[in-house]
């Protein structure tokens, strides 16, 4: 059975400049902290797996001397917790209010995977709640209840650990060979490859310039035929399977029927 794993943010929806980011900002406004992260310096903080990871990045001595946080380390990390439940829920509510629209071709490719009798994952980092509210956002609620979710802390390493993809194949019966994920970041490709999956990439706001060397197909998007056109453009393609104007899910089913990319030469993949 052939199985389509996509990853959340960036994915599903390019959330993380005007979902996450702002969802923090307020989150740290509310909260009284000493801190409001810039778009440049959020472009650092995603290469960290996890929201409450990435808040925990500020926690150094002289913050939370500043923010008259509790030195105690299990006071700190029950802070972070109630940091990040209010950041859940700002962002969950920005993904509703409809503003950030889904990524071109992610809907129709699993429209197309699930008539096809594909199964459906998403497995992401973030809180579970977040994963679930862009879900519906780019699936529809129909669509989504087709979707296995794999999310937060139900793994405890995070991405670029291969976890989170080895538990959903692990749980969903599946073969690793017959999995194709799709991911924007390089923590993510190599999350997927660490699980034994094919990777195929869309990159995304904070991830063009990222090496994706180890993914069997790197695009701009999956893109859309007309009326809403968008036309994808392909930046790797190293297993030939040279996608049209749009990715289809033939392109995928190709990618796992060519097996693994040849590894780069130059390079490890960690």
């Amino acid at each position: 059975m052939s199985a389509l794993v996509y990853d959340c943010d960036g994915v599903l929806a390019d959330t993380e400049r005007h979902g996450h980011l702002p969802a923090f900002n307020a989150t740290f406004e509310e909260f009284g902290l000493p801190v409001r992260w810039s778009d440049a310096e959020y472009a650092r903080k995603v290469k960290v797996g996890g929201g409450k990871e990435r808040m925990k990045t500020l926690l150094t001595p002289d913050f939370v001397a500043a923010a008259g946080l509790p030195a105690d380390p299990a006071a700190l990390d029950g802070e972070v917790a109630r940091w990040h439940r209010r950041k859940t829920e700002i962002y969950t509510g920005i993904i509703r209010g409809g503003a950030i629209p889904a990524r071109p071709g992610v809907r129709r490719i699993a429209e197309a995977a699930a008539a096809a009798g594909w199964t459906l994952a998403v497995a992401s980092t973030s809180a579970e709640p977040a994963v679930r509210s862009v879900l519906e956002l780019a699936m529809g609620p129909e669509l989504a209840s087709r979707f296995a979710v794999f999310a937060g802390d139900v793994v405890r390493r995070k991405k670029p650990a291969p976890d989170i993809y080895a538990y959903a194949v692990r749980t969903l019966g599946l073969d690793p060979s017959a999995v194709v994920a799709i991911e924007d970041s390089r923590n993510g490709m190599l999350a997927a490859l660490g699980a034994g999956l094919a990777c195929a990439v869309t990159t995304s706001a904070y991830t063009g310039e990222e090496d994706f060397a180890g993914a069997s197909l790197v695009v701009t998007s999956f893109g859309d035929p007309p009326p809403r056109e968008t036309v994808t453009r392909v930046l790797h393609d190293p297993l030939g399977v040279h996608p049209g104007p749009w990715v289809e899910l033939a392109d995928l089913a190709a990618v796992l029927s060519a097996g693994p990319p040849p590894p780069p030469p130059w390079q490890e993949l960690t």
